[in-house]
């Protein structure tokens, strides 16, 4: 059985932004379809409003084809059908995430956010693994 993903812009940017050399790993295993990587319309507009701002300086294009991109990896849930986690974060930003990996437990969220981060112990206890580090997660499949 395939694990499953939750993925926060932070780490989308170092894939489809910043062509992070440390997120290759990460890159080839999406592309591969190695893990779900699970999704909303709530995450995916998140994303699109983070890369439209200007210290991005991504074009139309550039931000189409990382949108594009996006698409293609995610499996997209229905926002109706994601369950509240029973940790709250400060950022209601970030909480969409935490709430598509609880709903999905046992899940791995891949997140660089502290608050985030910080919620990670209680997270485990529910199957949801929190964490920066996705070579360790890769290591892991």
């Amino acid at each position: 059985m395939k694990s499953k993903l939750v993925i926060d812009t932070n780490i989308l940017l170092d894939l489809l932004v910043f062509d992070d050399q440390r997120a290759h790993p990460l890159r080839t295993a999406l592309n591969e379809s190695q893990v779900i990587a699970l999704g909303s319309s709530y995450t995916v507009a998140e994303f699109l409003d983070v890369i439209a701002r200007p210290q991005f300086n991504l074009d139309r294009e550039a931000q189409t084809k990382a949108h594009q991109q996006l698409l293609a990896w995610l499996t997209l849930e229905h926002d109706e059908a994601v369950e509240t986690a029973p940790w709250k974060c400060k950022d209601k930003d970030d909480q969409i995430y935490l709430n598509l990996a609880f709903s999905h437990r046992p899940c791995t969220l891949l997140s660089k956010d502290k608050q985030v981060l910080k919620l990670a112990k209680r997270a485990r206890q529910c199957g949801v693994v929190i964490t920066n580090d996705h070579n360790k997660f890769l290591l892991a499949l």
